[in-house]
C-alpha cells in the first residue's frame, strides 16, 4: 500500500526515525495508524511480526508524523535461487504536507537504510502505476511484465489481479550491484515471482 508520497519545495524542518514497529512509542504509533486511516480506510495498522517489521517515520520538530512507510522482511524462492528480500509498505505521506518532499525524503533513507542490511539481496515492492517515475527518481527500477503473487500460495493476491494496476520495482544490492544487478533485473522481469508475505500483509 502506498499513498501520496508527494514532492516539491518548501519541506518542514524534519528528522528521520527507526524503530523495530513492536518498539514503536505509543504516541507516534498511534499517528501512524491515523495517517493509514486516512489514506486506507478500514485498513488494520500494524505488520505480521514474521516480517520483522520496521517503522520509518519522518517527524517535524513538533513531533508531528509527516510521513511513514514499513520495511518489510522474507526470503524468496525465484529462477532456483533463494534471496534475502525487503520491500517498502504503507508509505503515507500527511495529506496537509504533501507536495513539499516529505515523501522523497523518507523513501530515500529507507532506500539508505536498506543498502546497509548485511546479507540483503534485493528490494523488491510494488506500487499503483502513477507513482511509478516517483520510485524510480528515487532509485528504484521497473520490472516490466514483473507480477508479484502475495497472500499465500492457497489463497493467493497477484499484481495483475482484477482491478489492479500495479508496477513492480526493485533494488539489487550487495554482490548484486553493476552489471549483476543487470542480471537480476533480467531474471525477474517478465516474470511472476512468488512473494507470499501471508495473510495479513499480502501484498506489501
Amino acid at each position: 500500500m502506498i499513498a501520496g508520497p508527494g514532492s516539491g519545495a518548501h519541506a518542514p524542518v524534519t528528522r528521520v526515525l527507526g524503530f523495530a514497529e513492536a518498539e514503536l512509542p505509543a504516541a507516534l504509533a498511534a499517528q501512524v495508524a491515523a495517517l493509514e486511516a486516512e489514506a486506507w480506510p478500514g485498513a488494520t495498522p500494524g505488520h505480521d511480526p514474521a516480517l520483522a517489521p520496521r517503522a520509518l517515520l519522518l517527524v517535524t520538530a513538533d513531533g508531528t508524523v509527516a510521513a511513514s512507510l514499513a520495511l518489510l522482511f522474507k526470503e524468496i524462492r525465484h529462477g532456483g535461487r533463494t534471496y534475502r528480500a525487503a520491500g517498502l509498505s504503507s508509505v503515507v505521506t500527511r495529506r496537509a504536507l504533501r507536495g513539499r518532499g516529505c515523501g522523497a525524503r523518507l523513501v530515500a533513507a529507507a532506500r539508505r537504510e536498506l543498502a546497509a542490511v548485511p546479507g540483503l539481496d534485493l528490494v523488491l515492492f510494488s506500487c499503483d502505476r502513477p507513482l511509478a517515475p516517483f520510485y524510480e527518481a528515487a532509485g528504484f527500477t521497473r520490472l516490466p511484465g514483473a507480477v508479484l503473487v502475495g497472500g499465500t500460495p492457497e489463497d493467493p493476491l497477484a499484481t495483475d489481479g482484477p482491478g489492479f494496476d500495479k508496477e513492480v520495482l526493485a533494488e539489487f544490492l550487495g554482490a548484486n550491484d553493476g552489471p549483476d544487478a543487470r542480471a537480476g533485473a533480467a531474471a525477474f522481469a517478465g516474470t511472476r515471482i512468488a512473494l507470499h508475505p501471508g495473510p495479513v500483509d499480502r501484498l506489501w
